[in-house]
């Protein structure tokens, strides 16, 4: 996705790029990051039981911004937390929603919110040369607990010659 905007993250995609270590392309593609605090906690409060939540949550915390005042379009969805924050931020700003969850996605395009998931952060990866493969990427973001659909997998992967 090229695109100017800031990039508004939630925690599903930065914990399963901080289990795999690949925090860095978020860096690497992303003109500039945003994680709300509500995200900070959700990751902080399952750190105890996830062994890529030390570092991911360090990560978020140098991209941490104010939460936002919960936008009624947004509130109407029932999301949880850091959702709905990612969500009323992208709405405040202006913004890319870098989310995975499906009903934050659909609440997302019913309010034309741009948006990524991690496929849509590894695939521009990939054509960058970032790396040197996108599906060993993907197969790790899938052992480490990611629900995406082999169906998906493979579209996505056929997007970069794989």
């Amino acid at each position: 996705m090229a695109t100017s905007k800031p990039w508004v993250v939630n925690a599903s995609p930065l914990i399963i790029l901080g289990k795999i270590g690949r925090l860095d392309l978020l860096h690497s593609i992303a003109p500039s990051l945003a994680v709300p605090r509500s995200v900070i906690a959700e990751i902080a409060a399952g750190a105890q039981d996830d062994c890529g939540s030390d570092v991911t949550l360090g990560w978020a915390k140098e991209h941490a911004v104010a939460d936002v005042p919960l936008a009624p379009a947004v509130a109407h969805w029932d999301l949880g937390a850091g959702e709905s924050q990612v969500l009323s931020y992208c709405l405040a700003y202006d913004s890319v929603a870098v989310l995975d969850d499906g009903e934050a996605r659909a609440c997302a395009q019913s309010l034309a919110v741009p948006l990524i998931g991690t496929l849509g952060i590894i695939l521009p990866a990939r054509k960058l040369e970032l790396v040197p493969a996108a599906r060993p990427l993907v197969d790790r973001v899938l052992a480490v607990g990611s629900r995406l659909s082999r169906s998906l997998v493979e579209a996505a992967l056929r997007q970069v010659g794989e």
